[in-house]
């Protein structure tokens, strides 16, 4: 049994009141799942099998969840985009998966476009380091949506450069309420736990503009039902007033990005229980980032003015929010704390900004036995020195000090904490022959 002695600030996840933040309390771990929280106990010590580590000057919070992720892009360049379409794109996979557990904070990702089953796979079987995944596996848009990536001469028998068609993976272009339902059916036989789709066009997309539409109501509408027969739910990027509109309508659960939301939205969203994924970071971000097009740029301005008053709205409304990150640009992944420097930045009290990153965000995208120190639950944990939750942004300044994930530790900031390293997997790879 491990057990966190002393926790100077403890937020457990379940809510964003202020009864839920503890302080000077203790947390044992038994089997990688939380045994107890309860007041400190000053005759505990370490003896036999039990491993007690004095965390009387740290945060301890539960493991972020991300509910917009994308593994499979570096950067929105057309070598970033190609770099993720060759034979060793699962190295560089594999590298932000690290980044995102040890250094972004990130024990549970939703990833809304790009990964598959195998790299979910992966990481479940213990082979790579990285956040337990939920996927989408691709992003449905229509032909010359948000999704189509061609190349500059957007050639007629040119395929989208982003997310190709290959194994595990179908085309994430298609058209047509009977073909939308199809492509439904064919990533949910590839391991979707989710479907994404584009209601609206997009910032990045090379041709879209915001105002114009991206997929049919009616083909919306068809993915919905089809989602649903399944047992699944949808997601939606959304932008433009029209495309929040119709995802309302045709029944998607999660909004993301909500750059027009209006007032009368946040009410529809609300009578339907849908949740919102803002993703105010990637927003900024895309102010300063580099190599975009001047036509994108444009784009990237339009949103900036009207972002975080869209937040606030949704804020003011009671819809519940959720954190994501979006990490299309260079530098985002392992950095997806940054969300929550942004939503608060955006109006959102720190504890709500953390209940969307935990707790919420557990129940919302289906880990419900994630996101919160409760006894039974995974034991996903931050470890932390400074006051992170009113001050998320000091994790950009070297105040973590410990990612925990089903009990194991992988940052080697804690003494006693049992650690989980490569160097580790690949001997337990050689002792069941599995390199041989």
């Amino acid at each position: 049994m491990l057990v966190l002695s002393n926790i100077r600030r403890l937020y457990d996840g379940t809510g964003s009141e202020k009864s839920c933040v503890q302080e000077f309390v203790d947390l044992s771990i038994r089997s990688g799942r939380i045994d107890s929280v309860g007041p400190h106990n000053p005759d505990l010590v370490s003896q036999g099998e039990r491993t007690v580590v004095d965390c009387s000057d740290l945060t301890v919070t539960p493991g972020l969840i991300d509910c917009h992720g994308h593994i499979t892009l570096l950067g929105l360049s057309g070598p970033e985009i190609d770099a993720m379409g060759q034979l060793d794109s699962l190295l560089l996979v594999e590298k932000i998966l690290h980044a995102t557990l040890v250094d972004g904070c990130v024990t549970t990702m939703r990833d809304v476009g790009g990964a598959t089953d195998r790299m979910k796979r992966m990481v479940g079987e213990g082979r790579v380091i990285g956040p337990r995944l939920k996927i989408a596996i691709c992003m449905l848009s229509s032909t010359g949506g948000h999704a189509d990536f061609r190349g500059p001469d957007r050639c007629h028998g040119e395929l989208s450069r982003l997310w190709p068609e290959g194994p595990g993976r179908p085309s994430s272009v298609v058209d047509g309420p009977w073909e939308c339902r199809k492509r439904v059916r064919e990533v949910v036989a590839c391991g979707a736990d989710l479907i994404k789709v584009c209601a609206s066009p997009g910032v990045a997309s090379p041709s879209d503009k915001l105002e114009h539409r991206d997929f049919t109501a009616e083909e919306l509408a068809a993915i919905c039902e089809e989602a649903t027969a399944r047992g699944l739910r949808v997601a939606a990027h959304a932008h433009s007033m029209s495309g929040i509109e119709m995802a309302i309508a045709a029944g998607v659960h999660d909004i993301q990005h909500i750059s027009y939301m209006q007032p009368r939205h946040v009410e529809a969203a609300f009578e339907k229980g849908c949740t919102v994924t803002p993703t105010s970071w990637v927003m900024k971000e895309l102010e300063s980032a580099e190599g975009l097009s001047p036509f994108v740029m444009e784009k990237v301005k339009q949103v900036g003015e009207v972002h975080a008053m869209a937040v606030q709205h949704a804020a003011s409304g009671d819809l519940p929010i959720l954190m994501g990150t979006d990490p299309v640009l260079p530098g985002m992944h392992g950095r997806n704390y940054m969300e929550l420097v942004h939503l608060i930045g955006d109006g959102l009290s720190p504890l709500r900004a953390w209940y969307g990153a935990t707790g919420l965000a557990a129940k919302e995208i289906g880990q419900e036995d994630a996101g919160t120190l409760l006894p039974g639950q995974r034991a996903d944990l931050l470890v932390a020195r400074e006051d992170i939750l009113n001050r998320p942004e000091a994790l950009d300044r070297g105040a973590l000090v410990e990612v925990i994930q089903d009990g194991v530790g992988h940052r080697g900031g804690l003494m006693g904490v049992p650690q989980r390293t490569y160097a580790g997997l690949a001997k337990e790879a050689m002792g069941r022959g599995a390199l041989t």
